[in-house]
């Protein structure tokens, strides 16, 4: 069995925490691991890291790429150079398998950003739809309604199999009305967005019903890069595997998931998994409570000080607070996409960013300039790369620097500096025992951090 994990996804409806530049899969939202490193730890006791492809925007490669191989070296992650829905990232993703292995595999698709804690039981229910897949059918795993939700698609299924049921209909996401109606019958399933089915099942299906995505496969060649041509992807359309696929094909069946399910895409269903206090409050950080009640209160530097509320979200995080009420939280979404509209940094990057040599913290930017501090822990190093539009100016504060430029190294103290020119290769590293702070000025025409060419790096990120 092969498998094909989608981590695309922005995870807006998780904003302030979730952003562009670093979305929900990437997130340790529910212990240690992210929940993109569970999804892979998941899949890894059915088969081994060199059949799971990961595919995600180019954007999220490299973070992609370093919190796989905390797990396993060997895994496979596709970079897409847009974000285009699911159907192209499947579609790009299943032109691979045909390439790499054999046409008649069985591949499990499924998304990065959802918690799952039985894996004995989700295993069995793979197996399972395994059954049906090598039938030739194309499985979608089904989730029996708890509530009343209407942050779901449902799939209402028709005559029962040898094993799960053919799909009658796929149902948008309803009003409360019709999800209450549909959480009381039967034959009704929440659609989880995880699907099966064999390699060349899945590419017939795509030839048949969205050939502006088939007919671009055959000029994928990944024998020589695992990122996608942008030229190809552009021409493909914006459309989910739901409405390009699987509400089209007669071949669809599902197969309940027996295991224990959450779609962590809102922070209500981040509340619903998390330990309640005595009042049924889950906090986070520096948190103070008078009178609250049934509330999700996070906390990442301030004191949050919250009095005579019930079923609320709070989140503050440096460069924002963001609250709403809990059963309305799916439309944090709308925040997101306004603040988007009007260019809100806070769409984007977190103040503070996270890196495994240790993190930098944007003080202040505007045309062509941007401050940072940057912390390099002991012992660690930045890659050796250049940037094609940006110099950089940069002050030692505490601890001492080793800096590559060019050819030639230098060694800094606390109130020293030194000039990185355009395009020059260079590193900042700290092989000392204590930590490095510095101020850095980057300036120039383009300000970004996918302005960055690695050549050489400990964290395996080129």
């Amino acid at each position: 069995m092969k498998s094909i994990i989608l981590a695309g996804g922005s995870g807006s409806r998780l904003w302030p925490l979730s952003r562009d530049m670093y979305p929900k899969q990437l997130l340790a939202l529910d212990k240690s691991e992210s929940l993109l490193q569970q999804t892979f730890s998941r899949l890894n006791t059915i088969m081994s890291a060199s059949d799971i492809i990961t595919i995600t925007n180019v954007k999220h490669y490299q973070d992609i790429k370093l919190q796989l191989n905390k797990i396993d070296s060997g895994n496979i992650v596709i970079a897409e150079p847009q974000g285009k829905n699911t159907a192209p990232a499947i579609a790009c993703s299943l032109e691979y398998l045909r390439q790499n292995s054999n046409n008649d595999d069985v591949v499990l698709i499924a998304p990065s950003d959802h918690l799952i804690k039985d894996i004995e039981a989700f295993n069995k229910s793979v197996k399972e739809a395994e059954i049906l897949a090598n039938e030739g059918y194309i499985v979608t795993f089904g989730i029996k309604p708890l509530s009343p939700e209407t942050g779901f698609g449902y799939i209402k299924t028709d005559k029962k199999l040898s094993v799960g049921y053919r799909v009658e209909q796929f149902v948008e996401k309803p009003n409360y009305e019709k999800a209450n109606k549909y959480s009381k019958e039967e034959d009704y399933y929440w659609n989880s967005g995880i699907f099966m089915g064999k390699v060349s099942v899945f590419l017939d299906e795509f030839k048949k019903y969205v050939p502006d995505i088939y007919s671009n496969l055959n000029l994928l060649n990944f024998s020589n890069s695992l990122k996608i041509d942008f030229g190809v992807y552009e021409v493909m359309p914006t459309i989910s595997v739901d409405y390009a696929v699987m509400e089209k094909s007669d071949k669809i069946a599902l197969v309940e998931l027996q295991s224990d399910w959450r779609d962590l895409g809102s922070w209500q269903s981040l509340y619903s998994v998390k330990a309640k206090d005595e009042n049924g409050n889950v906090t986070s950080g520096k948190v103070l409570t008078n009178n609250v009640k049934n509330s999700f209160i996070y906390s990442q530097k301030e004191v949050v000080a919250v009095s005579d509320l019930e079923d609320v979200v709070i989140v503050e995080t440096e460069d924002a607070i963001m609250a709403c009420k809990m059963d309305k939280s799916q439309n944090v979404k709308k925040l997101y996409e306004n603040l988007k509209s009007i260019q809100s940094g806070t769409t984007r990057l977190h103040k503070t960013v996270f890196r495994p040599w240790g993190y930098y913290t944007c003080m202040n930017e505007g045309d062509g300039y941007l401050t940072k501090t940057i912390c390099v822990l002991p012992q660690q190093k930045l890659s050796v790369q250049s940037h094609n539009y940006r110099s950089e100016h940069w002050v030692v504060l505490e601890g001492e620097a080793l800096v590559i430029k060019g050819d030639k190294e230098y060694h800094l103290n606390p109130g020293e500096s030194i000039d990185i020119p355009v395009k020059e290769k260079h590193s900042l590293q700290n092989p000392y025992d204590k930590e490095l702070k510095i101020i850095e000025v980057q300036q120039g025409d383009y300000i970004s951090e996918e302005d960055i060419i690695r050549y050489q790096d400990v964290y395996g990120r080129v």
